[in-house]
């Protein structure tokens, strides 16, 4: 039976052979090759515009995928001393099935493709996996490194938090560990199990990551979560906390016919990795975000068979109810041998690229399948995504809102520098906006005092620290549309959006109330002299801060705190792109459904159709002019 992707291939190559061939050799060749899948040339003309531009796309798209070939074929093959045994890259072929018990029973099963690699591996794996790939010599460097990668490439960036491309899968996962207060060296030996980029592409519901101790033995697991909205969540799993959602925390096992008492929750004899922990990230539409999941993965690097084989996939994943019943298993399992791409030969290589290359790019159409047919066939209820909670990493940030951002850092920073308390605030940005690092550290010039007093005694100063972490970056959109960007508003966003999280809320009445007054803020029933005095001077600046406080409140005098401090602190052009951040949000709002997006694009339409009527109107008066 011939795979829809081998296929697909074999239908590119003829149509390629008919730009060089007659059309009675091509169509031989046709019937030759994928004789199957021949009709679907039939009622094509032999010669034409559009058929000839097909042939030249595909032809070249043949034509680079062969220059990809030959560059990766030829590429050495580079594995570090660590990767011994089953320790190696792999390439596993999976099949996947996900079964809904409640509230109504619905089942599919599809193919799925992984690649295996150990953290600390860099290199090219025949020219089929590739890890922060170098660049070659020569002539040859002037091209990506891309081409030189693998057909699967693994990117560190794609892992963990966000970006910091620069740090290997072993720095990235060392920094994740401290950040969880482990020690890296609990866990030496690390293997990451995950579906790869193909040719750019990446679409990655879940990977997962096996974590060994010293003696190389499968100690923990994180398995990192990827929902259709860019929201992220890394579960880390350890041995330690499976025992508390145990009965009695031992469980039978039986090696070599004795019978031993050991932790359930680590079955040295099946080399099983088993978990429960609560539900807390919005995964499906379809499911709410209360319920708990049960885990149970086989180790990948216990050999079977013959000696220095990766072990097949087994993993299964169960969701439970609030209640405790299972309400749908997701299994995930090897369809084959996995498979080593430094041993392949071009001939296998090629077979498993023609069987296995469309796998990937089916990823999220098949989700949007089944999603549907939850939607219109069971007529399942939908559950709006809910803000993430704290330790999920949120969407990335829109152009709008890394704008917005720096001017909500900088009026956080103002607001603590105006304090006439002790207070030091850790302001920690949306995952992903600042580029060194999300955390930055505010202290109020009372409480740099106080540390100066004490600095010689030798004692502690007393100082209020407040941590403000900003969930989703939907947050600094959502700031600016308070009238007023006050202690109210930040509670609205803590208990209500829950967008920001704080470590101690009741310090936020302090700060605010404990502000040094440097001029009396505008408001709606202040005198319009006041609000006239601080709109800046330029134009666009003077429409949006006209327009804006109308939008926001049905005043033109309603200023918010922010918009005062903007237009009192910051430079002409700085002031200038908030107003027009803002000025979009607003709009926005009232057109096209809070999609600052889909109103960039409603203006570029509105945009391109006035040219075209202003040129046809322009020629039309040109051509009535000659002929007068």
């Amino acid at each position: 039976m011939v795979s829809p992707g081998a296929a697909a291939l074999a239908a590119l190559f003829t149509t390629v052979c008919s730009v060089l061939l007659p059309a009675t050799a091509s169509g031989q060749l046709v019937l030759l090759l994928a004789p199957k899948h021949s009709d679907l040339f039939v009622g094509f003309p032999g010669h034409g515009l559009l058929w000839k531009a097909l042939q030249a796309a595909l032809g070249t798209s043949i034509l680079v995928l062969l220059f990809l070939w030959s560059l990766r074929a030829t590429g050495g093959t580079f594995e570090p001393s660590c990767c011994t045994g089953s320790e190696k890259v792999s390439l596993y072929p999976c099949r996947t099935t996900h079964s809904r018990l409640l509230p109504k029973q619905h089942s599919f099963s599809y193919s799925y493709l992984l690649v295996g690699i150990p953290v600390s591996f860099e290199g090219n794996a025949g020219g089929m996996v590739s890890v922060r790939a170098k660049a070659r010599p020569g002539l040859l460097s002037w091209f990506p490194i891309g081409f030189f990668g693998g057909w699967f490439t693994v990117d560190a960036g794609d892992y963990l938090e966000r970006g910091k491309s620069e740090l290997s899968l072993r720095e990235k996962l060392d920094r994740y560990l401290l950040n969880q207060g482990v020690c890296p060296k609990t866990y030496p030996y690390a293997y990451l199990i995950t579906a790869a980029r193909f040719l750019g592409y990446h679409f990655n519901p879940v990977s997962f990551w096996y974590l060994y101790d010293a003696r190389k033995h499968l100690a923990a697991m994180i398995l990192e979560v990827n929902n259709t909205f860019d929201e992220r969540r890394m579960y880390f799993l350890t041995e330690e906390s499976f025992s508390e959602s145990q009965s009695d925390g031992f469980s039978t096992c039986s090696c070599g016919g004795q019978q031993s008492k050991r932790p359930s929750q680590r079955v040295s004899c099946e080399r099983t990795f088993r978990q429960a922990w609560p539900k807390d990230f919005h995964v499906s539409p379809f499911n709410s975000r209360k319920g708990s999941y049960t885990l149970t993965a086989s180790d990948p690097l216990a050999s079977v068979g013959v000696q220095g084989m990766a072990a097949p996939i087994s993993i299964t994943i169960t969701l439970l109810s609030s209640k405790g019943d299972p309400k749908m298993v997701a299994t995930l399992s090897s369809a084959g041998d996995p498979l080593e791409p430094s041993t392949m030969t071009s001939r296998q290589k090629a077979c498993f690229l023609a069987s296995w290359w469309h796998v990937g790019f089916l990823t999220y159409p098949r989700i949007l399948k089944q999603a549907a047919a939850l939607f219109f066939r069971h007529r399942l209820r939908v559950w709006f995504r809910p803000e993430p909670l704290k330790g999920t990493l949120s969407r990335r940030a829109t152009a709008t809102e890394r704008q917005l951002e720096a001017v909500f850092r900088r009026y956080l920073q103002h607001l603590v520098e105006q304090a006439q308390v002790a207070l030091e605030v850790k302001y920690i940005a949306a995952a992903g906006i600042l580029l060194d690092k999300d955390v930055r550290v505010f202290t109020s010039p009372a409480a740099r005092e106080k540390r100066a007093e004490k600095r010689g005694t030798g004692s502690i100063a007393v100082t209020e620290e407040l941590e403000l972490a900003v969930l989703t970056p939907a947050f600094y959109t959502r700031f600016v549309r308070y009238q007023r960007n006050g202690l109210n508003s930040f509670l609205r966003e803590l208990n209500e959006a829950r967008t920001i999280w704080l470590s101690r809320p009741e310090l936020l009445r302090g700060l605010f109330a404990s502000q040094k007054k440097e001029s009396k803020p505008c408001s709606t029933n202040t005198a319009p002299s006041c609000s006239a005095g601080l709109l800046p001077p330029g134009f666009w600046e003077l429409v949006c801060f006209r327009v804006i406080p109308y939008l926001r409140s049905g005043n033109v005098l309603g200023l918010s705190e922010l918009d005062e401090y903007v237009m009192q602190h910051d430079s002409e052009r700085e002031r200038e792109r908030y107003g027009r951040c803002v000025l979009q949000v607003m709009l926005a709002d009232r057109i096209t459904l809070r999609s600052v997006a889909g109103l960039k694009v409603l203006e570029f339409v509105v945009l391109v159709y006035l040219t075209w009527w202003l040129l046809g109107f322009v020629l039309g008066w040109c051509v009535k002019v000659s002929l007068d």
